[in-house]
């Protein structure tokens, strides 16, 4: 390690509160509002150029992000304020192994107290490895942003298309299809309940520890969806056993379901890839041997606003399980639902290969970090 420094956190950046931007003062713009864990959204004023490093102040903390373009750091965050002459990328991969979350001083909200960390010792590079160590973990990152694009790209095709044979009705052939009752002939609309499987979730004691650990079988939440994995979802945070499942009023179902977010954040969708249970912030749509996964996908993103406008509940929104299979849903004849999986499921499998593609790069990333950052792996 020679030629590394060991010096204090106070002169290593210096960290300033965001400023203070209420959700509805916030006018519709280009710079991005960054919170504590995301962009909260977007505004007609920055006060912060870019690029920059922010991690969380307020609420949530332990997350850093990288901003590329000039940015408004929200006050739940802190900003990077001065660099002090170090590599700006350096900084933001060196922060994430400082673990901030477990530097919390608050005693109700999580709070990170800048204040704290000042005297904290560090153990740096000169700038030319900076350099290098930032490089190499930008590359994983630009691929994984590359591939991220990539699956935008797809999801929109197919969406297009679904929207155009199933919203516009500009299906193959529709040019010589016969309307009856303004349908296409042997198309039908009918209850959700009356067309696929619905199942809703569950938990088990959560006191009881046996019932979690060294847990096979993933138990999806809504974060899991929200968290932003992707269409796809490799797996839970959460994992349960055989005996929780059997004391849970959760379902166990196969892989390739639709998990539709129904509690607090409705609407949100995504796919599993094992099977899976959920806990009682979802409904789940089954596919069958005529309606595929991918229609069903869709169907749900296209009409997330009437759903969320069909919620009850006093303190949270909810879409009950008994409500959703009421909804009704266009269905065209065989030949055209299959045409259309003919045309997107590769579609998806290209995107659940990209999404297997980012997880393994984002492993490789984050087992090359702590080595670069400690020295132990030398550039």
């Amino acid at each position: 390690m020679q030629q590394w420094k060991e010096v204090k956190f106070k002169n290593f950046i210096e960290l300033q509160r965001g400023f203070d931007l209420p959700t509805n003062d916030f006018v519709e713009g280009e710079y991005p509002v960054v919170g504590s864990t995301s962009i909260l959204g977007y505004h007609n004023k920055y006060k912060n150029k870019g690029e920059g490093v922010v991690t969380g102040r307020s609420g949530s903390l332990g997350v850093v992000q990288y901003i590329k373009s000039d940015f408004w750091a929200h006050n739940t965050a802190l900003f990077v304020k001065d660099f002090k002459g170090n590599h700006k990328k350096f900084v933001y991969y060196f922060l994430q192994t400082l673990k901030l979350e477990h530097f919390n001083s608050g005693a109700g909200v999580p709070t990170l107290n800048r204040n704290d960390l000042e005297n904290l010792k560090l153990t740096l590079p000169p700038l030319p490895t900076q350099t290098r160590i930032a490089a190499i973990l930008s590359a994983y990152d630009d691929l994984i942003e590359n591939n991220l694009r990539r699956i935008q790209l797809l999801e929109q095709t197919a969406q297009q298309l679904y929207k155009e044979w199933f919203v516009r009705l500009r299906f193959p052939n529709y040019e010589n299809t016969p309307f009856e009752n303004g349908l296409p002939k042997g198309w039908e609309v009918r209850k959700i309940g009356d067309s696929f499987e619905i199942l809703g979730g569950g938990t088990p004691d959560t006191e009881n520890r046996s019932y979690w650990e060294n847990g096979t079988i993933n138990w999806f939440s809504p974060t899991d969806i929200t968290n932003g994995q992707g269409i796809f979802l490799e797996s839970s945070k959460n994992q349960i056993t055989q005996s929780g499942l059997k004391n849970s009023s959760a379902r166990l179902f196969p892989p390739l379901c639709v998990m539709m977010t129904s509690r607090a954040t409705i609407g949100e969708v995504g796919i599993n890839t094992t099977q899976a249970c959920t806990n009682q912030g979802f409904i789940v749509c089954i596919p069958n041997q005529n309606i595929a996964y991918p229609f069903i996908y869709f169907w749900i993103k296209q009409n997330k606003d009437f759903i969320i406008s069909l919620s009850t509940g006093a303190t949270f929104g909810e879409m009950t399980k008994s409500t959703f299979k009421k909804l009704q849903i266009l269905l065209p004849n065989q030949e055209v639902m299959d045409n259309f999986d003919k045309i997107i499921i590769p579609l998806f499998n290209q995107i659940k290969n990209l999404q297997a593609q980012n997880q393994s790069l984002r492993q490789t990333r984050d087992r090359l970090l702590p080595r670069l950052m400690s020295g132990a792996l030398v550039v």
